[in-house]
């Protein structure tokens, strides 16, 4: 039975995708840029205060995973990437990277990139790092869940510490897909054993 989120979302959805096919803007999935594509989306992570800034080594790194990109006439008019971690013996993902032409933002072009993701990735381990609140409402509309550090394991505290980003609820709010829910106990009691005593 679909909740009252999930019937927004896939409105909102339904209209950024028929806003595309009438902008002539095509989604995509690759795991090929150029050079050049590279440096543009890295110059733009830097650029933009709200976002992570990620250099042409890490942006190929992450094209390994794929990305998703909203193309149209050869131009790059949005983009998001996974981030993968190495955390123990698993792979944990992150959105990383969303980024919309400031022509097309109020349209949900972001939502719909961050909706494609997440379900690219629904049988592994996602999760979601943002300070803003119209990310953590496109998170609960995703059906991802809020959750605090203490029920995540150090270990991946550990891990996401050395890139600066975390043990910070003030600023931030932690989201996970559904399958890393489901799995936390599990995750947590593997990774435990890795803690040094």
């Amino acid at each position: 039975m679909e909740t009252v989120l999930d019937v927004e979302k896939n409105i909102i959805i339904e209209q950024a995708q028929a806003y595309c096919m009438l902008q002539g803007l095509e989604v995509v999935f690759t795991h090929e840029l150029t050079h050049g594509q590279l440096q543009v989306i890295s110059e733009r992570t830097k650029s933009q205060s709200a976002m992570y800034h990620a250099n042409v080594g890490m942006l190929l790194d992450r094209l390994k995973n794929g990305c998703y990109l909203i193309v149209k006439d050869g131009e790059i008019y949005g983009h998001i990437f996974a981030h993968k971690h190495i955390v123990g013996k698993f792979s944990v993902y992150e959105r990383s990277s969303l980024w919309v032409h400031e022509q097309y933002r109020s349209h949900n072009l972001g939502l719909m990139l961050m909706d494609l993701l997440t379900k690219h990735y629904n049988k592994n381990f996602l999760i979601s790092i943002a300070q803003g609140a119209t990310v953590h409402y496109n998170n609960e509309l995703l059906g991802m869940k809020y959750i605090t550090l203490k029920a995540l394991s150090p270990v991946l505290i550990e891990v996401l510490e050395k890139l600066g980003k975390l043990r910070d609820e003030v600023k931030y709010k932690y989201y996970v897909n559904t399958y890393f829910e489901s799995k936390i106990g599990q995750f947590n009691k593997i990774l435990k054993s890795k803690l040094p005593e």
